[in-house]
């Protein structure tokens, strides 16, 4: 049995890691600390495990193997480097860390320590995710020159969003690095590589310290582009991915959960037709896939990468948008 500390309840989907490490058969939860005393002690009590008002005195405990990380996202590095240090396991929500710097202090930790690491990045295990990659690899629409991703919902019209995601602070930003990490890692992931510069917009629709709807434009090497859209205003509106290349298109929406593929390859469906493509089971969760990593002692290599280049997006936006100006990722600080 492979035994947890939570790391905080700061997040919205903490208490769905949790009930993932309730539920899945190799895992319990032994332990909770949080930043705020108050909540941690509800958390720990409804769990019937001790409360650690000193993170590291929880990471000391020897009995524990790895941490569930649902920290506000300007403490990640704190106690992720923390953890490591401490040779815990660790399972976190995105983004790793506002900054590629805090990131790669981050990874050179975990390597140092010879933990296990991997990122909650959810959509890239579904099955529209899987038919769509397997489709780009085939070339299905030739050549990706567009891609196009929007997600968002109406947690600030609607007064649902917890109020601490909207501090600037806490957060390092408001629907892009919330919401859209999603849309922002499947562009990355359809693009086919990591682009080489991003121009972002906010708007400020609910008048909050961060921005709640929110535009950033990816561009490649190669001339191809990503859109990327997030949003915390709109409600009624659909998840949807559009790509488009030399040879064809593919469209993809929730609720309607249709993949749709229209090209010129006549292998693929021909001129006339939009086809819908069948959509395989989805992969295991991320979380489940930690849990393997550690009782087979690999390493997430794929996840780790996409969740490092999903930094380096999310901060080249902050930077464009604060600054107005399109951000080359090659001039981040390292």
């Amino acid at each position: 049995m492979i035994r947890l500390g939570k790391i905080s309840y700061w997040h919205v989907h903490a208490w769905d890691y949790t009930n993932q490490a309730l539920e899945h058969p190799g895992t319990e939860i032994a332990a909770v600390w949080d930043e705020v005393p108050e909540r941690g002690q509800a958390a720990a009590d409804k769990l019937g495990v001790p409360f650690y008002a000193n993170l590291e005195e929880m990471l000391a405990q020897g009995d524990i193997d790895g941490v569930i990380v649902d920290a506000p996202t300007n403490r990640h590095h704190e106690v992720m480097v923390a953890a490591a240090r401490a040779g815990k396991h660790i399972f976190t929500e995105k983004v790793v860390a506002p900054t590629v710097r805090e990131v790669n202090d981050i990874l050179a930790e975990v390597e140092k320590a010879g933990v296990k690491l991997t990122v909650s990045l959810p959509r890239v295990n579904e099955g529209y995710t899987l038919a769509i990659m397997d489709l780009l690899k085939r070339q299905a629409v030739g050549k990706v020159t567009l891609v196009r991703c929007r997600l968002a919902h109406n947690g600030a019209t609607a007064g649902w969003l917890p109020e601490h995601f909207y501090s600037l602070e806490q957060c390092a930003g408001g629907a892009l690095i919330d919401l859209g990490c999603h849309p922002m890692y499947l562009t990355r992931l359809f693009l086919g590589e990591l682009p080489e510069q991003v121009s972002a917009h906010y708007g400020y629709v609910s008048g909050k310290e961060v921005e709640d709807n929110a535009v950033a434009v990816l561009t490649g090497s190669e001339g191809a582009m990503g859109i990327v859209e997030a949003g915390f205003v709109t409600p009624h509106s659909p998840f949807s991915i559009e790509i488009y290349g030399t040879e064809g298109s593919i469209l993809f929406t929730i609720p309607d959960n249709k993949l749709l593929i229209r090209s010129n390859k006549e292998q693929v469906g021909g001129k006339e037709d939009w086809e819908e493509v069948a959509l395989p089971a989805s992969r295991a969760s991320a979380f489940h896939q930690w849990v393997e990593h550690i009782e087979q002692g690999t390493d997430a290599k794929e996840n780790v990468q996409l969740a490092k280049e999903l930094t380096m997006l999310m901060e080249a936006a902050n930077l464009s948008a604060s600054g107005r100006r399109p951000i080359a990722l090659a001039n981040l600080e390292q």
